[in-house]
């Protein structure tokens, strides 16, 4: 029996990584004896979502806890991000998102015309991702028991006839897509609290990206998807790997990295492909449907950039490698936690 035995909870318990895959699997989900509601997806699953089913219609449901720092950052901020995270974890299970429900909690003392700022943003965010904020919940912590402010948000979707697409779903001959260039969000916060300046202006890709997501599953052929949040791209294509018991071998030339994020990322000793993400989706899609999801996805607001980026094998099962611009091949391994804590 695999035991948590740590005396105490350390950060990088909540980081994305395999040390936060040790204690939700050893001491989270063991302490919850119901997991499974109306023979929908379970926790079981680790998913980004889990599922129920009422009166044949099956409801998607993902809850997701924000602790960004700083809170506005370039190209968003904690109110955009609440929204988009919540709405993308819906998404990559193939569900329309429609509906957010939202827990605000900000310390005695939090500025009124910041915290205006938020929710105008999120406002802003859940108009643009045609979803209706229908509940939620405010309290304020005593001063210096809380940083500013967190927000948590779940949303709901319907899968309107659709199977949920689960993390499980691919199979050897598919193809990898990625939506856009990786690392951009968590290299522009990290490189705003650092104070690293470059000429042309490091942006979050935070965003609500259903759009993209509808645009491929309107073609057919989606097996499996994930958004690379914590642990970046690394971690979303280990656990598709892990889950679906193949490998994902990926073309590193394929994989759009932005010249300021790479240049960061190096003066920072970061890898970009274990960075956070809040505006990307890695679409796992059949082989005989891979180009045209690919046309569909580049014709969308947020996946102007889309390409294929590797193919699903049968060989060495769990595992992401990479095939290097030198011509070699090296394994991409899930990071052991986030390395830019506070970026979601």
């Amino acid at each position: 029996m695999n035991i948590f035995q740590d005396e105490i909870v350390k950060l990088e318990h909540g980081a994305g990584g395999s040390v936060m895959d040790h204690i939700v699997n050893s001491l989270i989900l063991s302490s919850f004896s119901r997991r499974r509601a109306l023979n929908g997806v379970s926790l079981d699953a680790l998913d980004d979502g889990a599922s129920i089913i009422t009166d044949g219609q099956e409801i998607v449901a993902s809850i997701d806890g924000h602790i960004v720092d700083p809170i506005f950052f370039p190209g968003g901020d904690i109110g955009r991000l609440a929204i988009s995270g919540a709405v993308n974890d819906v998404s990559a299970m193939g569900a329309e998102p429609v509906a957010i429900l939202d827990s605000i909690i900000v310390e005695e003392g939090f500025s009124t015309s910041s915290l205006r700022s938020i929710l105008e943003s999120m406002d802003e965010t859940s108009v643009e991702a045609g979803v209706s904020i229908i509940n939620g919940d405010f309290k304020v912590m005593p001063r210096g028991h809380l940083k500013g402010i967190t927000i948590s948000t779940c949303c709901l979707g319907i899968l309107r006839g659709r199977k949920p697409i689960l993390d499980s779903g691919a199979s050897p001959g598919d193809k990898i897509i990625l939506t856009g260039s990786i690392g951009d969000h968590g290299i522009a916060l990290m490189s705003t609290r650092e104070g690293i300046a470059f000429d042309t202006e490091l942006k979050s890709d935070v965003a609500p990206i259903w759009s993209t997501v509808k645009a491929a599953l309107d073609v057919g052929g989606v097996r499996a998807m994930k958004d690379p949040t914590r642990g970046g791209l690394s971690s979303a294509l280990n656990e598709i790997a892990q889950k679906s018991n193949i490998s994902i071998w990926i073309d590193e030339d394929k994989v759009l990295i932005k010249d300021e994020v790479r240049a960061a990322s190096e003066m920072l000793g970061l890898d970009p492909y274990e960075v956070t993400c809040e505006g990307r989706m890695v679409i796992c899609v059949s082989e005989s449907k891979a180009q045209s999801v690919l046309e569909a996805v580049r014709k969308t607001r947020y996946g102007a950039e889309a390409e294929i980026i590797g193919e699903v094998k049968q060989e060495y099962p769990g595992n992401v490698l990479i095939r290097t611009v030198v011509g070699g091949t090296r394994i991409i391994r899930k990071p052991i936690g986030e390395p830019i804590p506070r970026v979601c």
